[in-house]
């Protein structure tokens, strides 16, 4: 087997036992990369001399007999959003083109003290505003199992590089969805933890955990080893208790959350919230899924929390925190601002004190009416999003089955359901729709309960893989290789 084709947890083994080189290990990820990377535009800076430098290091380590760190040896990829010291870290922004970071962010020195090298920086759409990887500084990301088609963003870049290959793990964060989309996109895995178990030190607004960071991996044991080194205490953000320099929540479970007996649980299913507008093509593909993996379930009820006002809810959340972000940009460089970005800040601007109120008293009403749910109900089921992949060229969809979308996020409504409320979410890969394009499942549980949705997760990716239909699909790597540069395309640096 290519070396690239290991899970993470296989590739440490594997180096751990002298099987496998750190050294042979990153000199077969960069050859991913440079084999099938332009056919995707996954990986927009690198320096792989320094990445080979490190794997020497981890070499020279393994060689003197040391103690090794968890990660020892491992590659991983880091979206665009966080800084790699030496790299530049662009945001998509082309204000921020020409920055080059002087120091790691704590997730990357986090990383790296557990002995994980970075590859690269991944693709995002401009500051991470939308479901399309696209940008003017990088251009766009494609989907590796249509080249004409979109591979969900915002954390594009890192979904795509795994479903290649190109590492075995990355970084992703996540608002409305921007870790589970393109994960489900792209048939990998993407975990939205509770608020605080990522910190989030230098959140714009510390109040409102709408965003956080999370792992991404190819599969679910994968990325509880990743979310065990990115869930640490750091004071700065408000939802991350630290006692005695401890947080609340152990580590070390979510690398190892144990096995759960599925026929025990109570689950509900979904297809929509009672409010997400979900595609006819995305229901048939649940439904398919539900039946085919039910008999491995306990009780399963056609159920979910009362999400009423969650549009409202969301759009008016998420323009307070894109104002407080970006509203200076715009005003002072409008023409180098990108129309999501715009958008979002005209929508701030049209606010007023009662209706910021009024959204806040919402969300309290909305966070308490998932927790009387959840006294009755142990995990939730449901699609990962609302629509197959869409054409890349397609800022956003305008229209889901003939009727029009609100905003260009009013299509992520099936992730940011569980974003307001800050219950942790999973998306794993289930088989293909009926488009042959890749389908993924969400897995919602209680708020802090991430160990037990890794499990649940872990389970059902068990069980998924041994039924007939809903393998994970995986890329054509020849088809990429042999296919020409995405960078010729047309429209591959415009905006919208």
């Amino acid at each position: 087997m290519n070396p690239c084709d290991l899970t993470a947890i296989e590739a440490r083994d594997a180096i751990r036992r002298r099987d496998l080189s750190p050294v042979d290990y990153a000199r077969a990820l960069i050859e991913r990369v440079e084999r099938v990377d332009h056919a995707v535009n996954a990986v927009v800076a690198a320096d792989f001399d320094r990445v080979l430098d490190d794997a020497r290091e981890a070499e020279a380590a393994l060689a003197s007999g040391a103690e090794l760190p968890p990660l020892h040896g491992l590659v991983f990829a880091v979206k665009d959003m966080i800084d790699v010291a030496g790299l530049p870290t662009t945001f998509g922004s082309p204000l921020f083109a020409e920055n080059v970071a002087t120091r790691d962010d704590p997730i990357v020195a986090a990383m790296r003290r557990a002995g994980a090298i970075p590859l690269g920086k991944t693709n995002v759409p401009e500051w991470s505003a939308g479901g399309n990887t696209r940008n003017v500084v990088y251009g766009v990301t494609a989907n590796p199992y249509d080249l004409a088609k979109t591979c969900a963003g915002s954390s594009g870049g890192s979904a795509v590089a795994l479903a290649c290959g190109m590492a075995p793990l990355a970084t992703g964060s996540d608002t409305g969805g921007s870790l589970r989309n393109p994960a489900a996109f792209c048939s990998v895995v993407g975990f939205r933890p509770s608020p605080g178990v990522v910190p989030g030190g230098d959140r714009g607004i510390a109040a409102l955990p709408l965003p956080t960071s999370g792992p991404m991996a190819r599969t679910v044991a994968d990325a509880g080893l990743m979310l065990g080194i990115l869930a640490r205490p750091d004071r700065r953000d408000p939802y991350t208790a630290v006692i005695d320099g401890r947080t609340l929540w152990a580590p070390e479970r979510f690398a190892s959350p144990g096995r759960v007996d599925l026929a025990t649980l109570k689950i509900a299913v979904t297809e929509d919230f009672g409010f997400a507008p979900t595609e006819a093509i995305v229901r048939s593909a649940f439904r398919r899924a539900v039946a085919a993996i039910s008999p491995a379930l306990g009780a399963v009820d056609e159920t979910s929390p009362d999400c009423s006002g969650a549009d409202d809810i969301f759009s008016v959340l998420r323009a307070v925190m894109f104002l407080g972000s970006h509203h200076r940009r715009v005003v002072e460089t409008p023409d180098r601002v990108g129309p999501n970005v715009t958008a979002n800040v005209a929508e701030g601007l049209a606010l007023d004190a009662v209706a910021i109120a009024d959204a806040l008293t919402r969300q309290s009403a909305y966070y308490r009416a998932w927790q009387s749910f959840f006294e009755t109900t142990d995990y939730i089921l449901c699609p990962a999003v609302t629509v197959s992949p869409r054409p890349w060229r397609e800022l956003y969809p305008a229209e889901i089955d003939g009727r029009p979308t609100r905003s260009y996020y009013h299509w992520l409504a099936m992730a940011y359901a569980a974003t307001l409320a800050g219950h942790p979410a999973i998306t794993i890969p289930c088989g293909r729709d009926a488009l042959g394009m890749p389908f993924g499942l969400q897995i919602v549980g209680r708020r802090h309960d991430d160990a037990g949705v890794l499990a649940v997760a872990a389970e059902l990716e068990r069980v998924i893989a041994g039924t007939s239909g809903l393998e994970p699909p995986q890329p054509d790597l020849a088809a990429l290789e042999n296919a020409p540069p995405l960078k010729d395309a047309e429209g591959f640096r415009d905006f919208g």
